[in-house]
């Protein structure tokens, strides 16, 4: 029996690009696009009508915020994930990005190349962010010497911070196990334990947190 298709909902106020967007996703195996909007009443309507499982959201919209758009359609549809697009990599507005519930973040440049991976680690529970927004945000908290959660970070297992590394690094769980030659249902302990570890409650604050003590290479 064949899996259904991941439903994927489309907002950006650029026809042009929207409809470059959905050429991409529609080619590709596994993913379904119901509904396309070029602004936020669009974009809500769409969301209650087809309950998507992504959405791919532009953060700039003319007289509308993208990321608080998008919040409001998780409000309805926890379950859904977030993948934003913007023309700027300024890191404020990516940690906004993330803070809110993003899964991913491509600068527009490069959407074409990074969709399709960012969407699919996003479904398989990680994050992804291009090459050039992941640099500015790890140089970012070493310029800012950002220091750890904790004065005592609590103490990983070696395969805890592997696991929490490849995390950080966008990879799904199935590219994880077979990185680390373990079955994906360890992996998803292993998450669960860093988790609770490290008193977080999200894949995001995982990702934050690696980042804070220089587990992510710049």
């Amino acid at each position: 029996m064949n899996k259904p298709a991941w439903r994927i909902l489309l907002l950006d106020d650029h026809q042009l690009f929207r409809a470059g967007l959905r050429m991409i996703l529609e080619r590709a195996p596994g993913l379904e696009v119901v509904a396309d909007a070029g602004n936020g009443t669009d974009a809500l309507e769409a969301a209650l009508r087809t309950a998507p499982d992504v959405v791919v959201a532009d953060i700039h919209l003319p007289g509308e915020d993208g990321i608080v758009i998008a919040g409001q359609i998780l409000k309805k549809f926890p379950a859904a994930k977030v993948v934003f697009l913007s023309s700027d990599a300024d890191v404020a507005l990516v940690r906004r990005a993330l803070e809110s519930g993003g899964r991913g973040y491509l600068l527009k440049d490069n959407a074409a190349q990074d969709l399709l991976r960012a969407i699919e680690a996003a479904v398989q529970g990680g994050i992804y962010l291009c090459p050039e927004v992941a640099a500015k945000l790890v140089q970012s908290y070493q310029r800012d010497g950002a220091a750890p959660l904790s004065p005592q970070p609590p103490r990983l297992s070696e395969r805890e911070n592997a696991v929490l590394r490849l995390l950080a690094q966008g990879l799904r769980n199935k590219e994880i196990a077979l990185r680390l030659k373990v079955g994906t249902k360890s992996v998803e302990t292993y998450r669960s334990r860093l988790m609770k570890k490290l008193g977080y409650q999200s894949t995001a604050e995982l990702i934050r947190y690696a980042i804070r003590e220089g587990l992510v290479p710049p």
